[in-house]
């Protein structure tokens, strides 16, 4: 299994893949790996993404998820993964409420135009 840096990396670009809207966003985010009684910290500057294991002082946004989670979204998950564990509270997202507003109206744009384009 790939390095915990390398998957935060994968996970935001297969995240900016599907929403090509989010390629653009500046923004930087405090990641928090819950597991086994320790709590990994991440700062995930994008656009990039750059990753470094430290404190992000800086975030506007906080993600707090357990490590297993975080493990099985970055290799396999897709938005509507992320959308299902945050609604079941497996992700907690923190932080300034027009970044979650900003982020939420590109998300249901994208899946708008994505579901007229299906053949039912």
């Amino acid at each position: 299994m790939a390095d915990t840096k390398t998957l935060i990396q994968q996970a935001a670009h297969r995240i900016q893949d599907e929403i090509p809207a989010l390629k653009n966003l500046k923004l930087v985010v405090k990641l928090e790996l819950k597991g086994r009684g320790d709590v990994q910290m991440f700062r995930v500057e994008l656009p990039g993404p750059e990753v470094s294991k430290a404190i992000a002082g800086d975030a506007r946004v906080s993600v707090s998820m357990p490590r297993s989670h975080f493990n099985e979204l970055a290799t396999e998950g897709k938005i509507a993964d992320y959308r299902e564990a945050l609604e079941h509270g497996h992700i907690k997202v923190e932080g300034d409420r027009r970044v979650h507003q900003l982020i939420a109206n590109v998300i249901a744009k994208h899946e708008a135009r994505a579901g007229r384009r299906k053949v039912h």
